[in-house]
């Protein structure tokens, strides 16, 4: 089965939300934007404010360090954007250092970052003999994932030294608590995290073959949902 087939995306009836693929400058990022078409989605690499607010789904991609990348959001205003489409209920999809830096801190070489602060806890090194994690591995998703549905045994390409290991945010009912996904190199790690509309990936799903382009379709039916 291709990866269009397990999408679902051959029908021309099908609607392919909008997807704006955040360009603040965080290195080749057009990987993911065809990633994005060929999951289904009309993605489009943009600086335009509007386009980013109005778009049904917004990704953030992060490649690098923590501080690079927080330095370049906050000089484009990335993060004001990020925050007004979460406050107002909106799908923002973060994919690597763009998982990173939704949590409150980074901590890498000894210097001290706040991140956008949107889940808490601190982003540190892994405690593994061969940094960085470079290549592919299992995860473990919450048996409610909607991101890893129909995927739950694949495998995911990784590239990284730093992760969130650990999760601390307390929800209340009669909110849904967040799905984890984990997994292990050294030391167990957050390789996904959904939570409401702000959901996001240790991992390259753009990098992750079939299973990555699934991963991608899963969300922008969650995306179609949302429309309806």
């Amino acid at each position: 089965m291709s990866p269009s087939d397990a999408a679902g995306i051959d029908d021309p009836d099908t609607p392919r939300p909008l997807v704006a693929v955040l360009d603040y400058g965080s290195g080749n990022v057009h990987s993911a934007v065809k990633a994005l078409v060929a999951a289904g989605a009309d993605a489009r690499l943009t600086k335009d404010r509007g386009l980013v607010m109005d778009a049904d789904g917004l990704l953030v991609p992060g490649v690098g360090a923590f501080r690079a990348v927080m330095e370049a959001l906050r000089a484009s205003r990335g993060d004001e954007l990020i925050d007004r489409r979460l406050a107002g209920g909106r799908h923002v999809l973060g994919i690597c250092v763009g998982m990173q830096v939704l949590f409150g801190r980074g901590v890498e070489r000894g210097t001290d970052t706040e991140g956008l602060g949107e889940w808490p806890g601190v982003v540190t090194e892994l405690d593994a003999p061969v940094l960085p994690h470079m290549g592919w591995n299992t995860v473990t998703p919450d048996a409610g994932s909607r991101l890893f549905r129909g995927i739950e045994h694949e495998r995911f390409y990784f590239v990284h030294s730093y992760a969130a290991q650990h999760w601390s945010l307390d929800v209340i009912p009669p909110f849904p608590q967040p799905q984890l996904t984990w997994c292990d190199y050294g030391t167990p790690f957050l390789a996904a995290v959904e939570n409401g509309p702000l959901s996001a990936t240790q991992f390259h799903p753009e990098k992750s073959g079939a299973a990555g382009i699934r991963l991608l379709a899963n969300w922008i039916d969650g995306l179609r949902a949302a429309t309806l």
